[in-house]
This record gives C-alpha cells, sequence and structure tokens, in this order.
C-alpha cells in the first residue's frame, strides 16, 4: 500500500489496530460501542484535522453516533471513516452526512459475517480443542484456545485496518470523481434502513396476553396481530421510540418510563411473562 500524499501513514494504521482490542469496554443500551469507534480513530481524527479545530470538533461528534459491529471487523470500518474524513478535510463541499451513512451501511454485513465466522464458528472450534485437553488437565488445553480463537482475530484486525484505509481512499476519490456519490450515499442509506429494520422483530420483544373472548374459545390477541402483519407490536413500539427520541427525550426517561410500563402490563396480563 503506498501512502504517498496521504495524511496517514503506517504507524497511524497500527494505532488503529491497538486502539480496537478495548472497543467493548464501553458498551452501552444508548450508543453501544460508539466511544469505542471514538478511542479507535481518534489518533488519526487528530491528525487529519490538525490544522482544523472546528473540522476536529465535528468530527468527532459526528463519529458519537451509534455503533454496533462484531469488534475483531471494526478496524476495516474505522479504516474507511478516517479515509473518509481525510477527503472530507481536503474537499469543501464534500458530502458529511455520507460518512455515517457508510458506516451504518457496513454495520449490519459484516456484524453477520463477523458473529458467524468469528464468534459461531470460530470460537466453537478454540473452545472445543481447549475444552477437551483441560478436562484431562492439561494446561495445553487454556494455550491452544488462546492461539486458535486470538491469533486469526489479531491477524484480521492489523489487515483490515490497512485495507479498510486503503480501500477507501481509492474508491471514495474513483466515486467523487465520476459523481456516483448520491446514489452511493442513496444504497448505503436503503441498505443500512433495511438492515436496522430486519433487526426490530428480533431484538424488540412484545407479545401480548391479552384474549378476545373467554372460555377454551377465546382467541389469543397476539395470533391476530401476527395473522395482520408479524411483528407489528415491536414495530409500533419501535416507531414510539423514535417519536420521543426525535422529541429530544432524555434516554434515561425512555428506560425507567419502559420498566414500569412493562411491571403495569404484566401485573394486569397485558403483556406475557416468562
Amino acid at each position: 500500500m503506498s501512502f504517498e500524499g496521504r495524511k496517514l501513514n503506517k504507524k497511524d494504521l497500527r494505532k488503529l489496530f491497538w486502539r480496537s482490542l478495548p472497543m467493548e469496554f464501553s458498551w452501552h443500551y444508548e450508543r453501544q460501542m460508539h466511544m469505542g469507534f471514538e478511542f479507535m480513530i481518534s489518533p488519526g481524527l487528530k491528525k487529519i484535522y490538525q490544522n482544523n479545530p472546528d473540522g476536529l470538533k465535528k468530527a468527532v461528534k459526528r463519529n458519537l453516533e451509534f455503533f454496533n459491529c462484531t469488534s475483531h471487523i471494526t478496524p476495516f470500518i474505522g479504516g474507511v471513516t478516517l479515509a473518509m474524513e481525510e477527503e472530507n478535510s481536503k474537499q469543501e463541499n464534500f458530502d458529511e452526512s455520507s460518512i455515517s451513512a457508510i458506516k451504518v451501511a457496513m454495520m449490519g454485513p459484516l456484524s453477520g459475517l463477523g458473529d458467524s465466522i468469528i464468534l459461531g464458528t470460530l470460537r466453537v472450534l478454540a473452545v472445543g480443542i481447549g475444552a477437551s485437553l483441560a478436562i484431562k488437565g492439561s494446561v495445553l488445553g487454556a494455550i491452544l484456545f488462546f492461539g486458535i480463537f486470538n491469533i486469526p482475530t489479531f491477524i484480521l484486525r492489523y489487515y483490515t485496518a490497512m485495507k479498510g484505509y486503503e480501500l477507501g481512499a481509492n474508491y471514495i476519490t474513483k466515486i467523487q470523481e465520476s459523481g456516483a456519490m448520491k446514489w452511493f450515499m442513496l444504497g448505503a442509506g436503503i441498505l443500512g434502513v433495511m438492515v436496522i429494520g430486519g433487526m426490530i422483530d428480533n431484538l424488540v420483544v412484545a407479545d401480548t396476553a391479552l384474549k378476545i373472548g373467554s372460555g377454551s374459545g377465546a382467541t389469543n390477541m397476539q395470533t391476530v396481530l401476527d395473522g395482520i402483519l408479524p411483528g407489528m407490536l415491536p414495530l409500533g413500539i419501535t416507531g414510539i421510540y423514535y417519536y420521543l427520541l426525535n422529541k429530544k427525550v432524555n434516554v434515561l426517561w425512555l428506560i425507567i418510563g419502559t420498566a414500569i410500563f412493562g411491571i403495569i402490563c404484566a401485573q394486569f396480563g397485558i403483556l406475557k411473562t416468562n
């Protein structure tokens, strides 16, 4: 990879690699891994905007948005983000919203790939081999588990950090020059909305225990709703939260309100409880 004419070099990308390791140390429910992502790319942002304090402030705020992805692949997104931030620092008419759009578009597909291969396959394989030896009292079990899981993921982190910056820089320049950025952004936005929309039914749990009628012939309201539109309740609840967040309602109040509402509904048999 050639760094000629670029603001960042291999040393800066190695910092990105090392800073990706504690990615999930600050995970929380509001924006999940956003602080870890900011920590990962902050040295690169400071170098890119070293002569532009206002640009640095905007970039820091921009990259504190919601972020969630398999941590072992996040250096790739970090590399692409830094490449886009670099182009933004050079071009006055660069569309800053495209940076967030590309991040959102990459999170879902890369998470699906990372979760299935790294967490669902490699980790299970490492545990299986390591546990089979550890159960016999061999310290080699722990060593093999550590090596089988961490060596490939460390290599992946390093390679994706370099490749993300390289690909991001090359392709973004070509897209800008061809005038196709608006179509690229549109596609990224559609993909991002599809990914987030597909997650609602799995991540937002809402089932009603209300019934229509009485006795053995009573019909469960949840069955009726699922027949009209599967996932109707989770979608409706998500829409309410989306509306309240747009009205700048504090997330803490939403969490407290959700807990109180859930207790009341469970007490009066409105919602199912496990």
